[in-house]
């Protein structure tokens, strides 16, 4: 069956995405849209500014399918979601670092965010088709740092998150499975691994999204940092796929209730990102840093219960993703913040 026919179930119906505004968010709108589908896109803009959003997201506050809100406002998410039939809980502060300064603040995104998105599912169960839970592969804890093949993470495994994020997401993945536990309601969990890809964008004083950030560092001919010598392994997998494995999720039959890794299955170590930016920026300086507290050594996805569930693999390599990255980096210099820029200043 083309990959098409299995979204039949998306077109004309309603999908209320949090996190609509930020880049995972945005891409699942995006493609929402072309299949012709409604979406809700629900989320603040204080993540990345409303330029940002418009400019390089291409989700609009003005936008008719656009709901500049909180999902802690329960008025607001039972609102949406009385008239959806599916929802893509994406939202969250996403930060590991951010998360680790500022707990209160991970506490009141993620926890008491998702509890009231999950008031307002179960409360419209009957007419609420499935709702995906995004959560994340730091759940699995830090990794061993290696490419090996032993090095996976499997959904099997046990888990010992080690930050704030983590924690968090496995709180949300339990209450997930607790409060969507009745008859008529239908769930699933997918467990990102590192995202990245075009339009993403870096945010101050963060350590994570390091394609977007040696992308950016070297366009403006600063120096790609390090942390640990670069040698955590991450599975690096394009936002595109990341897209369209979630709504693979939403209407999979097979996917009702399960946990699913989405990832690519290989491991890239932190420094050969560096040396695929560096192909393009030949110039660009290494220069090795700490490894900040909580930054995981990480290992790779075991995608096979993913692959054999969906019926689908992901399609962009780490290779061709970071050159895809680079080249819309190119035609889009916009996307370079302006504190960014400040520090390119300072630096000459």
């Amino acid at each position: 069956m083309h990959i098409r026919d299995r979204f039949a179930d998306l077109s004309g119906a309603t999908v209320t995405v949090t996190g609509g505004f930020g880049l995972v968010g945005s891409r699942i709108v995006h493609k929402l849209r072309a299949l012709g589908a409604k979406p809700l896109a629900v989320g603040r803009l204080d993540a990345y500014g409303s330029s940002v959003c418009s400019s390089v997201f291409g989700v609009s506050p003005g936008d008719p399918d656009v709901v500049a809100g909180d999902i802690t406002d329960a008025a607001l998410m039972n609102d949406l979601l009385s008239r959806s039939d599916y929802v893509v809980h994406a939202a969250a502060l996403a930060d590991v670092a951010a998360c680790t300064r500022n707990p209160a603040a991970a506490l009141e995104a993620n926890i008491r965010g998702t509890q009231t998105v999950l008031d307002a599912a179960a409360r419209h169960g009957g007419t609420l088709r499935r709702l995906v839970f995004v959560s994340s592969a730091s759940v699995y804890g830090v990794g061993t740092g290696s490419a090996n093949a032993g090095a996976r993470f499997s959904e099997e495994d046990a888990l010992t998150p080690g930050s704030v994020y983590a924690n968090t997401k496995l709180w949300g993945e339990h209450q997930t499975a607790l409060v969507l536990g009745g008859a008529d309601d239908s769930y699933a969990i997918v467990r990102y691994f590192s995202v990245y890809g075009e339009p993403q964008v870096v945010k101050e004083n963060s350590h994570s999204w390091v394609v977007a950030w040696f992308a950016m560092r070297a366009a403006l001919g600063l120096p790609l940092h390090l942390n640990g010598g670069g040698h955590q392994v991450r599975d690096f997998v394009h936002v595109d796929d990341i897209a369209e494995a979630t709504l693979l999720s939403a209407v999979t039959e097979r996917a009702d209730r399960m946990t699913l890794n989405v990832g690519t299955g290989h491991a890239t170590s932190i420094r050969q990102v560096a040396d695929l930016v560096r192909r393009r920026h030949p110039g660009a300086r290494i220069v090795e840093t700490p490894r900040p507290l909580g930054d995981p050594l990480g290992a790779c996805a075991d995608i096979t219960r993913m692959c054999q569930v969906l019926g689908w693999a992901p399609q962009v390599d780490i290779e061709d993703g970071v050159s895809r990255y680079l080249e819309w980096l190119e035609r889009t210099p916009e996307a370079i913040p302006a504190w960014l820029h400040t520090e390119a200043w300072t630096a000459v």
